[in-house]
């Protein structure tokens, strides 16, 4: 459980769930079609990632990256 207003980030959030499903870095590129080197900077926290290729690679745990408000009422 995380403190209330905790925002894990993208690298830590794709590493649990890739360990939660038992698999490798290498197995994951495989499986979301993206390189070895793309998944270890991604869960390294690379500041600049291809948006299409981090969605890949979240599209297999049912995630997707989108456009959110950053403040509450942000999008009115």
């Amino acid at each position: 459980m995380h403190p209330k207003g905790y925002k894990m980030d993208l690298a830590s959030f794709v590493k649990k769930k890739r360990k939660s499903v038992k698999l490798t870095q290498p197995e994951l590129a495989e499986k979301a079609g993206v390189g070895l080197r793309f998944i270890r900077e991604l869960e390294q926290g690379k500041q600049s990632l291809r948006l299409d290729k981090v969605n890949q690679v979240l599209q297999l745990f049912g995630y997707q990256v989108g456009a959110v408000p950053a403040k509450p009422g942000a999008d009115s």
